[in-house]
């Protein structure tokens, strides 16, 4: 019980965390390379990739409408949740952490800019 108290607790702070880490006015110039595929803010929709509204701290493969790879569907279902640091691992080589995943982009290698990206998508919360 206590540790599904701490666990709901960090994931509830997890925004805050991701904000404090990184510069969110650079995280938003790095989300440029992301917006061919994803989108934020209000009235976005899924594109190839989901919508990223409310993503730290959010269940795995949980957005309407968005067609899942399997990998992906199945971490969702097992109830693995998107934290700063599952996607901090996840954008560094997507492919290598996550084999079978749709996400075809290489990945942000340099920490500060997953940082800042990071801080930038913990400004939206999920509509």
């Amino acid at each position: 019980m206590i540790r599904q108290f701490l666990t709901v607790s960090l994931v509830a702070c997890l925004p805050a965390l991701a904000q404090a880490e990184g510069d969110s006015a650079k995280g938003e110039k790095v989300f440029r390379k992301c917006k061919a595929c994803h989108a934020v803010g209000e009235g976005a929709e899924n594109k190839i990739g989901p919508v990223l509204n409310g993503i730290v701290g959010r269940q795995m493969a949980t957005v309407d409408g968005f067609s899942y790879s399997k990998v992906l569907a199945a971490k969702g279902e097992a109830g693995d949740v998107w934290t700063a640091e599952e996607l901090d691992a996840f954008l560094t080589k997507p492919r290598s952490y996550l084999k079978g995943t749709k996400m075809s982009y290489a990945g942000l290698r340099k920490e500060k800019d997953r940082a800042d990206v990071l801080a930038y998508l913990a400004t939206f919360e999920a509509e």
